[in-house]
């Protein structure tokens, strides 16, 4: 059988393995001929399995408020970009070459409307 430790167990399962192991508890006289698999292994198994849970749980909250951080950091920076934009534009004007280093088109730099001559009407 293969060992395919790379992914989860369905919750299904984990639940049908805490379920078989409660049972198990409530054996008396069980004694395995293998001492890999006594009661004590198991309750120290189970114990890890709720520690490893809770942890990842905790971390997972942990990097998620991390994330959420980091984003509203990330738009405070682009809000303050975009009021210094503003800022720039209006103390130096559209057409000034200090909002042209910020990455902006100058205004006199747009194309204007060109109009195009209209055809007049063939007669047949």
């Amino acid at each position: 059988m293969a060992n395919k430790r790379t992914k989860r167990l369905r919750p299904a399962i984990l639940q049908e393995d805490l379920d078989a192991f409660a049972a198990l508890q409530a054996i008396e006289g069980y004694n395995p001929s293998n001492p890999a698999y006594t009661v004590e292994k198991g309750r120290a198994i189970f114990e890890r399995i709720r520690e490893d849970q809770t942890s990842e749980v905790q971390k997972d909250a942990a990097a998620e408020a991390q994330r959420d951080k980091a984003v509203n950091s990330e738009h405070d920076g682009h809000d303050f970009i975009q009021g210094m934009k503003n800022q720039v534009k209006a103390q130096y004007g559209e057409d000034s070459d200090e909002y042209a280093s910020l990455g902006m088109k100058k205004k006199s730099e747009y194309r204007t409307g060109r109009r195009t001559p209209s055809t007049p009407p063939t007669t047949t």
